[in-house]
């Protein structure tokens, strides 16, 4: 019998996923008890055959004790809260899905643009209190918009914002350019973005590389009253920094999806601030996200059962030198 565990609060829930794991005959066994600091893997990890991961790390502890596991599986497509050599050691391969909840976070990240150009959330409020406050927003047309990390989230976005007349202004080290050339994306260092983009919207990875990538010096790069979006990690945004620009108007407005710790501590003052909108780490929170995102991680593990290594999997180099 294969015993899949989670700490996906999604995985194995939506479209044709739960009927599939049923008619394979697999266990599912979800470890989201947020009591648990693992959320119950050390109580269940010795029987799973997979780890299908959340946001819960998995490190080297995570790990012992595992002696029936085969793979570990990132529901999603980040993979910086997996200890990537530490399941090198123990020979298995860990696999994401890239690409499969991209146009659910673009979508979002637009959304959350139009809620800061027009003030949705602070109109929302007024009414539902008895008020009648008519904020004069501003339109998406004409203005820049600057995508930090040009991956398949930061193209998907870059697209919807042509489409409606924004100019658009990329940074990523490894940009395709063919790709920038063809949908008139000006590819720039973080700096030149920043001074002329009106809206900065985050799509990098999690790590040490982009630890407190917005700070006070970069914050202070922006162009005055521009408005910042962050889907990509909490640990990528010094919230401080951000309060602090949001009270003297260096920025004008900031989405935030995603916080160093989850749930974030409301006390911080940049949850009070007026021209602030926050949603609970929910940019791939689509049916047909969360479908596609289930279905990648089921037919990897359906290939790692037939003894094959998925296409998709991220250590195969390194698993590869461990057995030369």
């Amino acid at each position: 019998m294969t015993v899949i565990v989670t700490t996906s609060p999604g995985f194995g829930k939506h479209g044709s996923v739960p009927g599939i794991i049923a008619e394979k005959g697999w266990t599912l066994i979800r470890c989201t008890d947020p009591d648990l600091h693992d959320g119950g893997v050390s109580r269940h990890i010795r029987e799973a055959d997979y780890l299908v991961v959340g946001l819960t790390p998995v490190t080297t502890d995570t790990l012992v004790g595992a002696s029936r596991l085969k793979a570990v599986l990132k529901h999603g497509v980040g993979t910086d809260n997996i200890d990537i050599p530490a399941c090198n050691a123990r020979g298995l391969p860990v696999c994401n899905t890239p690409a499969a909840n991209a146009d659910a976070v673009a979508e979002l990240a637009l959304g959350l643009m139009f809620s800061l150009a027009r003030f949705i959330p602070q109109g929302h409020g007024s009414v539902i209190s008895g008020g009648w406050n008519r904020r004069v927003g501003s339109q998406l047309g004409n203005k820049v918009l600057g995508i930090v990390g040009l991956g398949n989230i930061g193209k998907r976005l870059a697209v919807m914002a042509r489409g409606l007349g924004m100019r658009v202004v990329a940074t990523d080290p490894f940009a395709d350019m063919d790709f920038a050339r063809e949908h008139a994306i000006t590819v720039v260092d973080l700096p030149a973005l920043l001074g002329q983009s009106d809206y900065v919207s985050l799509h990098v990875f999690g790590g040490p590389d982009t630890a407190a990538l917005i700070n006070a010096v970069t914050l202070a790069q922006m162009k005055p009253g521009a408005r910042l979006i962050n889907l990509a990690r909490g640990e990528v945004v010094d919230l401080d920094a951000v309060a602090a620009a949001l009270e003297s108007g260096q920025l004008g407005g900031v989405a935030l999806d995603a916080f160093v710790s989850e749930p974030p501590d409301v006390s911080h003052p940049v949850f009070s601030h007026p021209n602030a909108v926050f949603t609970p780490h929910s940019g791939a929170d689509t049916q047909e996200a969360a479908e596609n995102v289930g279905l990648m991680v089921l037919q990897d593990i359906a290939t790692l059962e037939q003894g094959h290594l998925p296409d998709r999997c991220l250590n195969a180099t390194a698993l590869h030198a461990g057995d030369s």
